[in-house]
């Protein structure tokens, strides 16, 4: 047997075993997903005390899926809404924190995942408020997390109903640039596809004192998932998007940085910081590590991709 022909029979038993591979997680979310995602429902969220970071900025999130509260005079904006068991929490943060949520007049999103969409329902009907969702995504979280896209199979488990949620109602949909205004409070949308195809990354000015700080809230920098699972590939037109987010996020002169989940920008450790530093929102001015966190999900696709290309 020449090389070619080894490789060709190494490839064909490597389809074969995750052939086998996909049967058994198939299996397995089938048997565990209905208790895992009960127990996210019924409150899997740990509560985070809210509390202000700089101007009219507050965290109102969980300890790990995150959710931002921006103040003003003619209403509030709330970014992202958690699992469907984190909204109480959110409700109840706001409420905390001396805010009512019917002067929630907008509602933002990250992504279409259901920890992140999965209470925009439960908030909509609470608050009232306007929906916001970018065109590459709404159609999938108007169907509470269903997409009929050409789907790898580890998004085939997230978008074909296992991880269903409630479905919101879509009330404008933006394409990547778009200007989010009320009253004072204007946030711009940078589509930074990859995570998800229509993964959103806001920018916003908040106040500090005499200052003007730009917040940037990034969607996620976390890869669709190893080149080795499923002999799943990064295609043309998704090498693209990741490129083009990647320079997008670099592009953001930001000062304050924010994530949908709390680990990525160290969320207890600037909150902890946060009591005893003589300028709170001093910890949460971090773009080092806004920067370096960028660098390091670039240095891990292009090792996606050598793998891949090997």
């Amino acid at each position: 047997m020449n090389s070619t022909s080894r490789a060709k029979s190494s490839k064909n038993r490597k389809r074969q075993l995750l052939a086998g591979l996909l049967v058994v997680l198939a299996v397995a979310a089938l048997l565990i997903f209905p208790k895992w995602k009960a127990a996210i429902d019924n409150g899997g969220q740990l509560p985070r005390q809210p509390f202000r970071i700089t101007g009219n900025l507050y965290y109102v999130g969980s300890r790990d899926v995150t959710s931002f509260l921006l103040t003003g005079p003619k209403g509030h904006v709330l970014l992202d809404g958690g699992y469907p068991g984190t909204a109480p929490l959110i409700l109840k943060n706001i409420a905390t924190l001396g805010f009512r949520i019917t002067d929630v007049k907008i509602l933002l999103n990250s992504h279409a995942h259901f920890d992140h969409a999965g209470g925009l329902a439960e908030l909509q009907q609470a608050s009232g408020a306007q929906l916001w969702v970018s065109e590459a995504e709404a159609d999938m979280i108007s169907s509470g997390g269903i997409s009929h896209r050409n789907m790898a199979p580890i998004n085939w488990f997230i978008y074909s109903g296992l991880m269903r949620y409630p479905a919101p109602r879509i009330n404008h949909r933006f394409k990547d640039g778009a200007q989010i205004r009320l009253g004072p409070i204007c946030l711009t949308a940078h589509v930074t596809a990859g995570h998800t195809p229509g993964c959103t990354t806001w920018a916003f000015p908040v106040r500090d004192g005499s200052r003007e700080l730009l917040a940037v809230s990034v969607g996620s920098l976390s890869l669709p998932m190893p080149t080795s699972l499923f002999d799943w590939t990064y295609d043309a037109p998704l090498r693209r998007e990741l490129k083009r987010g990647f320079a997008t996020l670099r592009s953001l002169p930001a000062d304050i940085y924010l994530s949908s989940h709390a680990r990525p920008f160290s969320l207890k450790r600037k909150a902890e910081e946060r009591a005893t530093a003589q300028a709170p929102v001093r910890p949460f001015l971090d773009r080092q590590g806004y920067l370096e966190d960028i660098t390091k999900a670039e240095v891990a696709f292009h090792k996606a991709l050598q793998k891949q290309d090997q």
